[in-house]
């Protein structure tokens, strides 16, 4: 039985192409109006869950629930109510940016009346209404980005599910879409995010998990997952490339915890300052010293011994 209130309930969540087993066993209950987050680097399973979720790929095994309905007899009703942003855009470029959404529109059912006005809103939401007659192609990828997301609008959807949404955008255009995206919060979407940046993650999702291998290996909000596994600051001693491990020994004698990475030494403690002067005191001599606060990346580093991004 799904939790109550949950709009999406997931147990034992399987999916498996010829004897591989993309999704192991992934538990999720996402409820409504909150943005919810599957984080991990690719091929961790993020987006063979997103899929089976939105109705687009059958699940192997366990129990799926998607706005209280079985997606194996009860797809099309439920694709009816989601929107998806796919990890790739995929807009017709012959187009104009009107003509996509108001094309996408008249697949829902909506009349000519109800798309054009629908199209117009979409428009002015995404700040694309001095594009509106233009051709898709020339757009820049951050205004195609946006298109994407109003088109999954059209239908008003209760749900949005979103794949990898700023992969490849510059960081201006990423605030942009991000700021999209929380407004759509704030009117009540649900919003369902797969990301590798943490970033990202933290800027917006309520509450995520932490996948590796297919697998949840954590769940909860950024702040309760970096205070869960990792300290208050992390202090980043670069070393000429090759000798970092001859000075590991010293260093773990500075922290609660050390990392090696191959450039760098990661230092986990609570206080940044002190362990980098308490590093020179010790002797250890890095190109460069850095004191920064813990992210998601430092949590995945601590849950799986590698960075989000391989």
């Amino acid at each position: 039985m799904a939790t109550a209130g949950s709009l999406i309930h997931a147990r034992g969540l399987v999916k498996r192409f010829g004897s591989f087993e993309a999704v192991r066993g992934v538990d999720v209950d996402i409820a409504p109006g909150e943005s919810f987050g599957f984080l991990g680097p690719n091929g961790a399973g993020k987006s063979s869950t997103m899929r089976m979720v939105s109705c687009l790929s059958p699940r192997s095994g366990g129990e799926l629930r998607v706005l209280g309905m079985d997606p194996d007899t009860d797809g099309p009703r439920i694709r009816a109510r989601l929107g998806v942003v796919p990890q790739q855009d995929n807009l017709d470029v012959e187009l104009t940016v009107r003509e996509n959404l108001q094309v996408y529109g008249r697949y829902f059912g909506l009349s000519r009346a109800a798309v054009r006005e629908r199209a117009g809103e979409l428009m002015e939401f995404a700040q694309l209404t001095d594009r509106a007659d233009a051709k898709v192609e020339p757009l820049s990828g951050g205004m195609k980005r946006r298109l994407t997301i109003a088109r999954a609008l059209v239908n008003d959807p209760e749900v949005l599910l979103l794949d990898e949404p700023t992969t490849g955008l510059d960081p201006q255009a990423r605030h942009v879409l991000w700021d999209r995206l929380f407004r759509l919060k704030q009117q009540g979407v649900t919003l369902i995010v797969t990301t590798h940046y943490m970033d990202e993650a933290e800027q917006l999702c309520d509450r995520l998990v932490v996948m590796d291998g297919g697998r949840i290996a954590a769940e909860g909000s950024p702040s309760e997952l970096i205070r869960r596994y990792s300290t208050r600051e992390v202090l980043e001693l670069r070393f000429p490339f090759g000798r970092v491990a001859d000075h590991t020994e010293v260093a773990a004698r500075l922290a609660e915890r050390v990392e090696v990475l191959p450039d760098r030494l990661l230092l986990y403690t609570d206080n940044g300052d002190a362990a980098l002067a308490a590093a020179h005191e010790a002797g250890l001599r890095p190109v460069s010293g850095l004191v920064r606060r813990s992210t998601l990346e430092d949590v995945f580093l601590r849950l799986t011994g590698r960075s989000l991004v391989d």
